[in-house]
C-alpha cells in the first residue's frame, strides 16, 4: 500500500439526528445533572442525579431500566460467576491460578451502586435492584414525544481495579471512574437494551450532562467534558497568566459540560502531569499520566503522535467534532469513553502509541457513531482495528505491505479451529474469550478490508465518510453501514452482509486445473467454501509481464474498476454461486505462463491459500 492511499477529502460535518435515510427513524434523548462527592479516604461516593427523558419513541412507556455496573464487582454476581466458569478467563480479572479477583474481594474492597430514592416528576416510583440493573415501574406511563423527569440520590463505593475502571490499579492510579454513576438503558426499534453487566462492552442514549464532582483538592481530574471553572480550580486548566487563588477547606468541586454524548468517564489522581496540545484546526489535547520516571519520555513523544492520529482520523473518517480530547493514564488495557480514553502507561513506546490511536479511533466508531456494541461489538472493536492499522501505517513509517497480515492470520486460526460463532451472537455469550477477540476485533477489521476488495478501496474510503456524514450522533446498525456501500458502489452487497456476518460460512476458492486447449490456456476455479465471493486472478508470464483477469459474483450485479494500475484486466463472465466450478481461457500458450494466483493482494479472507497458486513445472 502507498501513502497516496491515505489521502482523502475531507467529510464535511453537519449534524442531523433524525434523517438516517429512513423517516421513521428515532432515538430516544437524555439530559442528564448530577453533583457527586467523593471520599478519597474509603473510595466511597454520594450524589444526586436529575435526569430528562425524552421520549422520542413511537410507544408509551410503563417502565425504565438504569445500569448500575458497579454492582458487577462483587463476589457472586453474574459477572464473577461467568469469570469462574467460561474455559479461558481475562487474564486481568483472575489470578496466577486463574481463580477470579471478584470472588476475593473484601466489603471494603467490592464495588456497589445503589439508588437510594428515585421519583418521576415529583412522584415516587417502585424500583428494584437485578444485579446490575434498576428496574423502575413508573408512577404514570411517559407518552410518545413526551419528557419526564427522575430524580435521584445514589451511592457508590469503588472497587479495587479490576475491569476498566477502580481504584488503585496496577500503576498506581487512584480512581478510574468509568460505568460509575446510574445510566439510563437504551430504548430503540427493537425494544430495551438493559443488558446486565457480564463482561463486555456498552450502550447509552445520546444527552447532555452537566456534572459537578467534590473531590479532594490535591487531585487533578481528566475526562469527559468541558470544564467550566479552570480559573478557580486550576491543575493546569487555568488560562495562561491566570493566578489562583488559594481555596480553603480540603476539597474542590470541579464543574464538567459534556454536550451530545452518550457516556460520561473520568480519572483522578494526586500525582497527574497535565499537558496540553493544540491540534493545529482541531481539538486541544489533554495529557494526564503519573509522574513516574520510567515512563515520562514516552509519554512526552506520544503527544505529537496523537496529533498525527487525530489529523489523520479526521481526514479519512470526518471531522472530530468536539473541541477537546483527553488520553488519561488509568484503567487495565484500553478502553474509550466520550471524548476521552483511560490508557495504561507503563508500556514500550510502540504500544503506547497503538493503545492511543486504537482507542482514539473508538471516538468515530463508538461515540460518534454509536453502534449497540453487546450486539455489533464488530462495528465498533473491528472497524476501529481497521482504522488505525492504517493510521499505525501512516504515523509511524511502517513499510509493511499489507498491514492487515495478522489480521488475516487471526481469523483464519479462528475459522479452523471449529470455535466460531456467527458475529450475530450477543458479545456475552460466546463461549470462548479466544472467539470474542477474534471474531470482534480481527473478522470486524476484515469485514471492512475485504469489502474494499470487493467494492474498490477508493470506494471503500467513499463508504467509510459517507457513512460517518449520514450516521454521526446516531446508533447505526450493520445495515447501514452496508446500504451505504452500496449506494457509493452500485454493487449489490446483501449476500456479503449476510454470510460474513450472520453465519460461520468460510471463503475457500481454488485453482483445480490448468490445461491447454489448442493453442490457449483454460483454468478451472472451484468453490469449496460456501460463502461466495468475487475473485482476481493474476497471470504471470515467462517474460515477466503479468495480466488480471476478474470474475464478478453474478449476485452482485455490478463490478468493480480495476484495482492494479498499469496492469492489464480483463472482466470475464460472471460466477452464479451454485455453481461449485467455474472456466476461462487465457488466450496464450500454456507453455508461456509462470504462474497463477487468486487474489494477489490477500485482502480476501480465503481459509486455504495452499491451493490459490498454480506454479509451472
Amino acid at each position: 500500500m502507498t501513502k497516496s492511499f491515505f489521502t482523502f477529502f475531507t467529510a464535511l460535518l453537519s449534524i442531523g439526528l433524525f434523517a438516517q435515510g429512513n423517516t421513521n427513524y428515532w432515538q430516544q434523548h437524555v439530559d442528564y445533572t448530577m453533583a457527586v462527592d467523593m471520599d478519597v479516604d474509603n473510595f466511597q461516593y454520594t450524589g444526586t442525579q436529575t435526569l430528562v427523558y425524552t421520549n422520542n419513541s413511537p410507544d408509551e412507556l410503563k417502565r425504565v431500566y438504569f445500569h448500575l455496573y458497579f454492582n458487577a464487582f462483587q463476589p457472586g454476581s453474574e459477572m464473577d460467576i461467568r469469570l469462574q466458569n467460561i474455559a479461558d478467563p481475562d487474564g486481568r480479572m483472575t489470578t496466577a491460578d486463574k481463580k477470579s479477583r471478584i470472588a476475593t474481594l473484601t466489603e471494603s474492597e467490592m464495588g456497589y451502586l445503589h439508588a437510594t430514592s428515585l421519583t418521576q416528576d415529583g412522584n415516587q416510583v417502585s424500583f428494584s435492584e437485578e444485579g446490575t440493573v434498576l428496574v423502575v415501574d413508573l408512577a404514570k406511563p411517559i407518552p410518545s414525544g413526551a419528557k419526564s423527569t427522575f430524580n435521584m440520590e445514589f451511592k457508590g463505593q469503588v472497587p479495587l481495579q479490576i475491569r476498566r475502571s477502580g481504584r488503585n490499579s496496577e500503576e498506581g492510579v487512584a480512581l478510574s471512574m468509568s460505568q460509575w454513576y446510574p445510566k439510563l438503558a437504551e430504548y430503540d426499534f427493537e425494544g430495551w437494551h438493559a443488558d446486565p453487566y457480564i463482561a463486555r462492552e456498552f450502550q447509552g442514549v445520546w444527552g447532555d450532562f452537566d456534572v459537578k464532582l467534590t473531590i479532594d483538592k490535591d487531585y487533578t481530574v481528566g475526562g469527559t467534558g468541558y470544564l467550566q471553572n479552570a480559573d478557580e480550580i486550576g491543575h493546569g486548566y487555568e488560562t495562561p497568566g491566570t493566578k489562583i487563588k488559594k481555596q480553603k477547606g480540603k476539597t474542590l468541586t470541579w464543574h464538567f459540560k459534556a454536550p451530545m454524548v452518550h457516556d460520561f468517564m473520568w480519572a483522578a489522581d494526586p500525582d497527574y502531569i497535565h499537558d496540553i496540545q493544540q491540534v493545529p484546526n482541531g481539538p486541544v489535547l489533554h495529557f494526564l499520566y503519573k509522574d513516574d520516571p520510567k515512563i515520562l519520555e514516552n509519554w512526552k513523544k506520544l503527544q505529537p503522535k496523537t496529533i498525527e492520529a487525530m489529523e489523520f482520523f479526521s481526514k479519512n473518517i470526518g471531522k472530530y467534532p468536539y473541541d477537546q480530547y483527553s488520553v488519561i493514564q488509568g484503567g487495565d488495557g484500553g478502553m474509550e469513553y466520550a471524548m476521552s480514553t483511560l490508557i495504561t502507561g507503563n508500556r514500550k513506546f510502540g504500544s503506547l502509541v497503538g493503545v492511543m490511536a486504537h482507542e482514539l479511533a473508538h471516538s468515530w466508531f463508538q461515540h460518534i457513531l454509536a453502534t449497540n456494541e453487546s450486539k455489533h461489538e464488530w462495528m465498533d472493536e473491528g472497524f476501529t482495528s481497521f482504522i488505525s492499522k492504517l493510521c499505525m501505517t501512516e504515523i509511524m513509517d511502517s513499510d509493511k505491505e499489507n498491514p492487515f497480515e495478522g489480521t488475516y492470520k487471526g481469523y483464519r486460526n479462528l475459522a479452523l479451529s471449529g470455535k466460531e460463532q456467527p458475529q450475530t451472537t450477543h458479545a456475552d455469550r460466546y463461549a470462548l474469550n479466544f472467539a470474542y477477540g477474534i471474531s470482534a476485533y480481527s473478522k470486524g477489521s476484515i469485514f471492512l478490508s475485504q469489502l474494499g476488495y470487493i467494492i474498490g478501496q477508493d470506494k471503500l474510503m467513499e463508504t467509510i465518510r459517507t457513512y460517518y456524514d449520514e450516521f454521526k450522533f446516531k446508533h447505526p446498525v450493520p445495515n447501514d453501514v452496508k446500504r451505504v456501500a452500496e449506494k457509493i458502489s452500485g454493487i449489490e452487497l446483501d449476500w456479503y452482509l449476510t454470510d460474513w456476518t450472520q453465519t460461520t460460512n468460510t471463503i475457500d476458492y481454488g485453482i483445480k486445473e490448468v490445461s491447454t486447449v489448442e493453442t490457449n490456456t483454460k483454468v478451472t476455479l472451484e468453490r469449496i467454501g460456501l460463502m461466495p465471493m468475487p475473485l482476481d486472478i493474476l497471470v504471470v508470464y515467462n517474460d515477466g509481464s503479468r495480466e488480471t483477469f476478474y470474475a464478478p459474483l453474478q449476485m452482485m450485479r455490478g463490478e468493480k474498476e480495476n484495482p492494479y494500475e498499469g496492469v492489464e484486466r480483463t472482466v470475464i463472465k460472471d460466477w452464479p454461486w451454485a455453481y461449485p466450478s467455474y472456466e476461462f481461457e487465457i488466450q496464450k500458450p500454456m507453455s508461456s505462463i509462470q504462474a497463477i494466483v487468486i487474489d494477489p493482494s490477500q485482502l480476501m479472507a480465503d481459509v486455504n491459500l495452499e491451493n490459490n497458486v498454480w506454479q509451472a513445472e
